[in-house]
């Protein structure tokens, strides 16, 4: 049975599943109060328990997988580079008076390997959300991600990116620091590093907050992770007026894993534990360490020339269309 911290966080299309574990475990105890042999009613509810949650998640809409990208118990930036790293060292400020906590990074050894690792970093809670403005970067901390990339650049160490934000800062003070121009300045530069860079979504990818981080000769994404040019909220508002036609946004603008690989944005899935990462993060936490790994060694094998060419094409390709006559 669920325990009540995770019952806090349940999600709509978990509830049936919930109810069903819970009755389980209400079973159970009854049994063992009473001395009663039910092991193989129990086993029968467990069979089906597994069988449902197989078909929720299989079937998940993409504003499901939204929902379960935003979960507050998914693992975050901070959480991955705890399990998947040897050592890890972080560093702040942007060397310009700021030091955006919605955006962290530093110097780590994964595999033994030396690396810059940056990324988005959300809270647990509401105190701990608001610290981190909800994973909303800010122009400082922008300029400090491309600080710690410059320095991968200068010493030679592959860079690892994870998005995790719904947008970047939109507030007033924002704006007037350079959110824009900080954004727009990532995105050049990191189209002239020579190091292997490799992205990561790894739950909300969202507009220009994630695109400031996500130019990499690979993008990955975690199988219920989403990535979109702006949150199905906001695309409802703007198109219908009416935010709560979120659901209806989501499928239109094509934000699942499974669509931007089919569109081919998208290098590799990352699959997930049965219930989400949020259910078994040291499960996803092995799978993210095994693909960062493979990708790398990789792209080792190429020389810096050829890695700045094929991210320049890879980049010229997206929203390529052709024109079918009437």
């Amino acid at each position: 049975m669920a325990t009540p911290e995770r019952r806090t966080f349940l999600l709509d299309f978990e509830k049936p599943l919930a109810e069903l574990e819970g009755r389980i475990q209400q079973i159970r105890e009854l049994a063992e109060e009473n001395g009663v042999d039910v092991s193989e009613e129990i086993r029968q509810l467990e069979v089906r328990a597994n069988q449902l949650r197989q078909e929720i998640f299989s079937t998940l809409t993409p504003y499901q997988r939204l929902q379960l990208a935003r979960h507050p118990r998914r693992p975050s930036t901070l959480d991955y580079i705890q399990a998947i790293t040897d050592e890890w060292m972080e560093l702040h400020g942007d060397r310009g008076g700021y030091d955006d906590p919605a955006l962290v990074g530093g110097m780590a050894r994964i595999g033994g390997i030396p690396a810059v690792i940056l990324g988005h970093q959300k809270g647990r809670d509401t105190k701990d959300n608001v610290t981190r403005n909800f994973g909303m970067a800010s122009p400082g901390g922008y300029r400090k991600a491309m600080r710690l990339m410059d320095h991968a650049n200068r010493f030679g160490m592959p860079i690892f990116t994870f998005i995790d934000t719904p947008g970047a800062w939109a507030g007033v003070e924002a704006e007037h620091q350079g959110q824009g121009e900080a954004i727009a300045y990532n995105l050049r530069e990191m189209f002239r590093l020579d190091v292997p860079i490799i992205s990561t979504v790894i739950g909300e990818g969202g507009s220009g907050g994630a695109l400031g981080i996500g130019v990499g000769d690979r993008l990955l994404m975690f199988e219920h992770a989403v990535y979109t040019v702006a949150t199905p909220e906001a695309c409802a508002a703007i198109l219908w007026k009416d935010a709560s036609k979120a659901p209806r946004a989501a499928e239109a603008l094509k934000i699942t894993s499974w669509d931007l690989k089919n569109l081919g944005i998208l290098d590799e899935i990352l699959p997930e534990p049965l219930g989400g990462a949020h259910s078994n993060p040291l499960q996803a936490a092995s799978s993210l360490k095994e693909a960062l790994l493979k990708n790398l060694d990789e792209l080792s094998t190429l020389t810096s020339q050829e890695r700045r060419e094929l991210r320049y094409q890879k980049f010229r390709r997206i929203g390529v269309f052709a024109e079918v006559p009437a």
